[in-house]
């Protein structure tokens, strides 16, 4: 636990705010892209330790939430396949689609199994040798390629009933999207440690050269965090615009090259589109066409309507922090842990949870 407990000695914590309290002057809006830093932030009680002149926003780091409503009715019409088993990580099984959700359809018999890894999905496909079981792949660069990795392996084994649909999303392209909008107004970025792993700390030199936009690579830790708020504050207050890493034990500047070989030897880049955002081009993943045996959107012929989001919920405006929970009209009213109205509740990353958990 050394190189653990380090990061969270309360007396480091303090000397960094008293270092941001000193040099912080202007008013800056700092946005976290990760959900895991959310629920960090939130559970370190970091917002209240920190001067009036800094405000974290929440970005559309939440994998869970920023898969859009027409995907998750997509995995929903899955479910309702005939001889089919939908195999799929649990924060999908209570967001509610359009009419229904994973968790509704399982208590209605359809046949969907909650997996710990994607390497699960092998062993029900190998149980199960007469029926097709499709995995729901979502996430970032961090799942990718354990998702890859599977196809190559059932590709491997030959295994002719084991398909993927994949929603997954590319993060660089995403914080592109929200510094080119008309309204942006974010004035740095807290980069998620998990994905820098992987595509390293070199993906985020356009964005910050293009829009000269300081982002930090940060670790999870609250020593982590206060330092990179640090490190962004002391830019900002500079007027410089640079990418930084403080997670360095974790994150190098070329990322992990094996996992992002595998990564695209499975999938390419395609546009696609995320809740509250829209349609990003070349943001998500799409499995090659050497792979279409393991495409369930292909193998199945699915096609699923345009769909709405819920009424009255604010999440996309959430994910891209133009609101607050509290500001939406559903929040802890018609909306809660209990009965979710959109995937922001929901998700254990999701930003309307981290309020309600630790702010409501």
């Amino acid at each position: 636990m050394k190189h653990i407990d380090e990061y969270r000695n309360p007396e480091l914590s303090r000397n960094i705010v008293d270092k941001i309290m000193a040099i912080s002057r202007k008013r800056v809006r700092l946005m976290e892209v990760c959900g895991t830093h959310t629920m960090a932030i939130f559970r370190n009680g970091i917002r209240a330790l920190l001067p009036e002149t800094i405000t974290l926003l929440s970005g559309p780091g939440c994998p869970v939430c920023v898969t859009s409503q027409q995907e998750i009715d997509a995995f929903i019409e899955v479910a309702g396949i005939k001889d089919v088993i939908v195999a799929t990580f649990g924060d999908l099984m209570r967001v509610p689609g359009t009419h229904s959700s994973l968790q509704k359809e399982r208590a209605e018999g359809k046949e969907i199994q909650i997996v710990y890894s994607a390497f699960d999905a092998l062993d029900l496909a190998e149980s199960n040798p007469q029926k097709d079981v499709v995995f729901l792949g979502i996430g970032f660069e961090t799942t990718a390629p354990t998702i890859a990795a599977l196809i190559v392996e059932a590709k491997k084994r030959q295994l002719k009933n084991l398909s993927v649909l994949s929603a997954h999303k590319l993060v660089p392209p995403a914080l592109s999207a929200l510094m080119a909008a008309d309204d942006a107004r974010i004035d740095g970025f807290i980069c998620p440690g998990h994905v820098s792993v992987i595509i390293g700390t070199r993906a985020y030199v356009p964005v910050v050269e293009k829009y000269h936009i300081p982002c930090v690579v940060s670790g999870f830790e609250p020593a982590d965090i206060l330092q990179s708020i640090y490190m962004l504050v002391k830019q900002t207050e500079s007027g410089d615009a640079t990418l930084e890493n403080e997670y360095r034990r974790a994150v190098a500047f070329e990322g992990n090259k094996k996992a992002r070989q595998i990564m695209y030897q499975v999938f390419e880049p395609t546009d696609a589109r995320w809740r509250g955002i829209g349609t990003i081009p070349q943001s998500g993943l799409k499995i090659r066409r050497e792979f279409d045996s393991f495409n369930a959107e292909k193998r199945l012929d699915l096609s699923v309507p345009d769909s709405k989001e819920p009424k009255g919920c604010v999440c996309g405006e959430i994910l891209i922090g133009m609101k607050t929970p509290p500001e939406c009209p559903l929040y802890n009213e018609v909306c809660t842990p209990s009965h979710p109205v959109g995937p922001c509740m929901v998700s254990t990353e999701g930003t309307c949870a981290a309020y309600y958990k630790y702010h409501a």
